[in-house]
């Protein structure tokens, strides 16, 4: 099969195959990480923010984190907070005239972006971790368990979850240096697939044990076809803007006058309209 060759030649160039077997490793560090529960508490009695997690914002969170969310894991944050400070930073350059003028900087200016980007994801991650904790200790009271409750459990959780959160960065930052590339958009596809086959089995099981389940199941995976399509055509697609060249004459010879066209990117802002 031509896949079946495409990939035997990939795995031919030696690079190629040291910037793949360099993602997967990373990929693995990640979920491994995912895995890890906060110091303190007991992962048996999850059960209440593993339902939290079911439905609306909180199963967005959770998905993004590959479920490191719903198991109060240290990577529980996930890439959110750098995405929310890299909108903020962005949004903030439209209307602050210094920032607009590290944007023109080249180079050195997004460096300095890079890392105010950074410090502001740590403010983020330093408000959100006591906020998760409050959470996660109001779902665990729901059961009848007790979280700790003093001061240096929180701080030392927060730090914990902070540095779980900039980790999870790092790793992107390598996937893009040292891997695949597109990092941070990797570390979010991995943590959307992870909980792609248990919603897959999830959502059948709960189709099969209804009447008329299976054809509404399969219905659902064409639709979901549908929409993967569409996102790769509209990720894809380009408007030709044609270009015409004028016509000289040197000598006795004309010159010019051919028609060329430039590729226009119909979504130019990539994967942040879907953030």
């Amino acid at each position: 099969m031509k896949f079946v060759e495409t990939i035997r030649n990939i795995w031919k160039i030696d690079d190629l195959r040291q910037r793949i077997l360099t993602t997967l490793w990373l990929i693995v560090l990640y979920r491994l990480g995912t895995t890890i529960v906060l110091p303190g508490i007991d992962p048996s009695t999850l059960t209440a923010l593993h339902d939290q997690t079911r439905g609306g914002l909180m199963a967005l969170l959770d998905m993004f984190s590959g479920g490191a969310f719903s198991n109060a894991s240290v990577f529980g944050l996930g890439i959110m907070p750098y995405i929310s400070a890299s909108i903020v930073v962005q949004l903030m350059a439209m209307v602050v005239p210094s920032i607009q003028k590290m944007q023109r900087e080249g180079e050195s200016g997004r460096r300095k972006l890079g890392q105010w980007t950074r410090y502001l994801t740590i403010i983020i991650l330093l408000i959100q971790g006591p906020v998760y904790l409050i959470n996660l200790r109001n779902q665990l009271a729901t059961v009848g368990v007790a979280m700790p409750s003093t001061f240096w459990f929180y701080f030392r959780s927060t730090v914990y979850m902070a540095a779980g959160s900039m980790m999870t960065l790092w790793l992107g930052e390598r996937i893009t240096e040292r891997g695949v590339g597109n990092g941070v958009s990797f570390i979010i596809l991995v943590g959307i697939l992870a909980r792609f086959p248990s919603a897959i089995v999830s959502e059948f099981v709960l189709r099969f044990n209804v009447t008329g389940g299976l054809f509404v199941f399969i219905l659902e995976l064409l639709l979901l076809l549908i929409v993967i399509i569409g996102a790769i055509l509209l990720v894809q697609g380009t408007r030709r803007i044609p270009v015409q060249y004028a016509k000289r004459t040197v000598g006795n010879r004309m010159y010019g006058g051919a028609r060329q066209y430039i590729p226009l990117k119909i979504n130019a802002a990539n994967v942040m309209p879907i953030i």
